[in-house]
């Protein structure tokens, strides 16, 4: 007795049939690439554990930028190194600081290009906790608060199109949000880090942003990997003090609470993919163990599949250029 050929096999027979057929689609305008501004001038030093990312001074970022910008990558994050760090992270408020020059280069060079800015302490202390820390060393949520509402404020008044808070302390998103109404600013929307998990993916970017903390670690504000139900109500919660994009952070461990946090809310949803994620494809890839282009592909489609709406990558650059020449 002869069977047909299976239907579904049908569809796959061809590059043709498959792209008719095929489901989700990754487009250069799903990324957002993160950037990483030190203090100084002439820098241009590669981030060991990340290879192919930079931290750039003020004065280096303009070709970046270009490049950026003519792959057709919307928009960037950035992320400050600065020259001076203290126990409440003042630098980080400093309307000449690097984030806020960044700001003003970038405007100038691309205006169309939204600019995103990491709102948090922990690159800025000199204990790289995210916030102020009280006598037993353990943080200050709520004085904390206010030391972000002026990182928030001076980003805008330099002109960022949106501000990312990622420090995970409770309320920060409506204090952010009550304190940019205020100032005349209701127009700026805030992407909330609002599923922060206490990974172990992150070692790579604490490299890159020199932003370890000395001391303990970040369990008690940033959420335990174990749990779903505690990511929903989190988002829940930032929803309502006015996030406009929630975000899931890190990405590939992390696709499960994806797909919740939008099926259960429907808002515009970001996810992080990591630099311990980037990097691992990357070190797999130069042993030649893996393709790097189909993997990293494949890792960014998942990402999307899951239901995700923008992507924060390292491979933005990468992405954006084969999906350019396919």
């Amino acid at each position: 007795m002869s069977f047909p050929i299976n239907r579904m096999r049908r569809l796959r027979a061809t590059p043709g049939l498959r792209d008719m057929v095929r489901e989700t689609r990754l487009d250069v305008k799903d990324f957002i690439y993160p950037l990483f501004v030190v203090h100084g001038s002439e820098q241009e030093n590669p981030v060991n554990s990340m290879p192919g990312v930079y931290q750039y001074s003020v004065d280096r970022l303009k070709p970046q930028i270009k490049d950026i910008a003519e792959l057709g990558i919307p928009a960037v994050l950035l992320f400050g190194l600065p020259e001076i760090k203290d126990e409440i992270g003042s630098s980080a408020w400093n309307e000449h600081g690097e984030v806020q020059e960044a700001i003003k280069l970038i405007k100038d060079v691309s205006p169309d290009l939204t600019v995103i800015t990491d709102v948090c302490m922990c690159e800025y202390t000199d204990h790289g906790h995210c916030g102020m820390l009280k006598e037993d060393g353990s943080v200050d949520n709520d004085r904390t608060l206010e030391l972000l509402a002026r990182e928030a404020l001076s980003h805008v008044k330099a002109g960022a199109d949106m501000v990312a808070p990622s420090d995970m302390m409770d309320g920060r998103v409506g204090y952010i949000r009550n304190c940019l109404d205020r100032e005349g600013y209701s127009n700026i929307p805030i992407m909330s880090y609002a599923a922060k998990y206490c990974s172990s993916f992150y070692g790579p970017f604490r490299e890159a942003a020199d932003s370890s903390p000395r001391f303990g670690n970040r369990r008690t504000y940033q959420m335990d990997p174990a749990n779903i139900l505690e990511a929903l109500r989190e988002v829940e919660l930032d929803i309502e003090e006015g996030a406009d994009i929630v975000m899931v952070k890190p990405a590939l461990a992390y696709l499960d609470v994806i797909k919740e946090v939008k099926k259960n809310f429907g808002l515009p949803t970001a996810a992080y993919n990591v630099s311990g994620e980037y990097a691992m494809i990357k070190a797999a890839a130069a042993q030649g163990w893996i393709n790097e282009e189909q993997v990293m592909l494949e890792t960014l489609i998942a990402i999307k599949r899951a239901g995700a709406d923008m992507i924060i990558t390292y491979f933005a650059k990468d992405a954006a250029k084969v999906l350019k020449d396919n």
